[in-house]
């Protein structure tokens, strides 16, 4: 990576644009909002309604304190009854601590957020406050490695790669992802005729040996398509594997994205998720619960403790960094944002214009609002709490699988988990009327999961090789009758098989077993411990079905 003092500005990489996106002109109304911002200029060349007639004439909110969240687990988060305390304590005793914040209609101070300006037909860029906010925070958390990087909105990170896609792909062409990777991706290029080219992962995410093999090897008479010169990837919390790519791998895999000329879509949702190593219960050292007021060396500490983005590492302006507020503020804001080369921006913007021109107003406003009372400082703060909130969900989950069933660490040395600590599954053994002397599943290895490190689900490996009527060739049957009884029974996972990347897997792990992938972020501590009670009576009467 260049120094700060080295950055350039990137480098012509225009040749990467679609046919489509070459082709579209500045939308004829907009192209004249450069002007609306002069001064005394009198505009009457947009239909813009009146704000007057805007039917709301401020939005007041009482927005939480930068700092509601503590910074370590608190005492009963640690301990065994800490389900009970989430339930029943900490949320019933303690009063939320808030501020109260106003948009008003008209800006009471020149350059204040307000209705007049947030409510009405605006650029696909942002608000000015918005925007002001947002280069500050990529300068300082991600530190682009080129000088020229620009910041554009969207309405969330799905929005934001499919105008990606067609802004880089053209028809029968395909895009490099990880082998499992995050279904609606796929699903939003599928209809353009542009179509996956998966990779194999380890437990560090996308192989960067495989991806120089795949690239180096191509062919596009076999593969009836060129070779890709775009990238998807998730490098930190993998959805769904929960992995998160070391600062080498990223390293490698940019610089072969260099030697091969590949664009890399950074979508990383889940970046400020970053979890750490998980550990059982009793291997926990309990810490005191801190205030931590926002402070800038706090930040500057907390922000040097995550794992750099892509971005950090383009010295060209390769990189089209996603980010959104759906994961740190609220999904229903619809609000997230592009980080890009000058050239990709633009071509990004006039696809903004004439499709959903700019995210909510209101969204927007309240947001952009919030943000700018909390400041920068604040707002990492409120990342910071969201981190310890996160891990001790994960934490409690993983600690529910423990409880119901014996959890055996091996190491990994092939596949998705290559060089992780596997947990493998098996049963305590907690009989039922249905089950009798002869049930033999208590040596069986029924599902195995390797704890993420970031993110918000648990990536679960069933072994149906296990299963008493397995044989080769029906893991996607058993994979669906096992998702159906659990679902019968009151809890649904999400099923394995819509995170695959193409409809042949490559993966070996998929020659004997089924996935589901499990979300801890959003359930009551309660619902989590009763789902992970009926999971394990469901899977125990599952593999012993013959052998009663």
């Amino acid at each position: 990576m260049m120094s700060v003092e080295k950055r350039t500005k990137s480098v012509d990489l225009s040749h990467h644009l679609s046919e489509l996106s070459k082709a579209r002109p500045i939308s004829p109304l907009k192209g004249l909002m450069k002007y609306f911002a002069q001064p005394g200029i009198l505009a009457l060349a947009g239909g813009l309604p009146s704000p007057a007639y805007f039917p709301v004439s401020d939005i007041s909110a009482n927005v939480l304190v930068p700092e509601s969240f503590a910074l370590s687990p608190t005492e009963s988060s640690t301990s065994s009854m800490s389900w009970l305390w989430k339930l029943f304590g900490s949320h019933n005793a303690t009063k939320e601590k808030t501020q109260a914040v106003t948009v008003p209609k008209y800006p009471v101070v020149k350059g204040e957020i307000n209705l007049a300006t947030s409510l009405q037909y605006g650029s696909a860029a942002a608000q000015g406050q918005l925007q002001d906010f947002l280069k500050h925070f990529i300068s300082e958390v991600y530190r682009p490695a080129f000088e020229d990087w620009t910041a554009l909105i969207d309405t969330g990170n799905t929005d934001g790669w499919l105008r990606a896609v067609t802004t880089l792909c053209n028809p029968g062409e395909g895009v490099l992802c990880e082998e499992w990777t995050y279904p609606s991706a796929i699903a939003s290029m599928l209809p353009y005729n542009i179509k996956p080219v998966p990779v194999a992962m380890d437990g560090l995410g996308m192989k960067s040996d495989d991806l120089e093999n795949l690239l180096s090897q191509w062919d596009p008479v076999s593969r009836q398509m060129p070779r890709p010169h775009v990238m998807y990837i998730v490098p930190v919390g993998q959805n769904p594997s929960g992995s998160t790519m070391s600062v080498a791998r990223k390293k490698q895999i940019y610089d072969i994205c260099v030697k091969y000329d590949v664009i890399i879509v950074e979508d990383d949702p889940y970046y400020f998720l970053q979890l750490g190593t998980y550990a059982f219960k009793d291997d926990r050292s309990p810490s005191a619960t801190l205030s931590g007021k926002p402070s800038a060396d706090e930040s500057k500490q907390y922000v040097s403790t995550l794992a750099p983005s892509f971005l950090y590492f383009d010295y060209e302006g390769r990189v089209i960094r996603l980010d959104t507020f759906s994961k740190t503020i609220a999904p229903g804001s619809r609000l997230g944002w592009f980080t890009c080369n000058p050239v990709f921006a633009e071509r990004l913007e006039r696809q903004g214009e004439t499709s959903a021109q700019a995210p909510c107003g209101f969204g927007q406003a309240v947001i952009t609002k919030i943000l700018t009372h909390w400041t920068y400082d604040g707002y990492i703060r409120w990342l910071r709490g969201l981190r310890t909130e996160y891990q001790q969900r994960r934490n409690f989950f993983i600690d529910c699988l423990a409880e119901e069933f014996h959890l055996h660490a091996v190491p990994a040395v092939a596949g998705v988990w290559e060089g992780c600590s596997v947990y493998q599954a098996s049963s305590k053994v907690k009989k039922s009327a249905r089950m009798t002397e002869k049930y033999s599943a208590r040596n069986r290895t029924m599902f195995s999961f390797v704890p993420p490190v970031a993110g918000m689900f648990v990536w679960m490996r069933l072994h149906l090789d296990q299963h008493p009527s397995f044989v080769p060739g029906n893991e996607d049957t058993l994979e669906t009758k096992l998702w159906t009884k659990l679902a019968e029974n009151g809890v649904l996972f999400a099923p394995g098989w819509i995170f695959a990347a193409n409809a042949i897997a490559e993966d070996s792990d998929n020659n004997d077993s089924g996935h589901f992938r499990i979300s801890f972020s959003n359930a009551e501590f309660a619902d989590l411990k009763n789902a992970v009670t009926i999971f394990g009576r469901v899977i125990r009467e599952f593999f012993q079905e013959e052998d009663l």
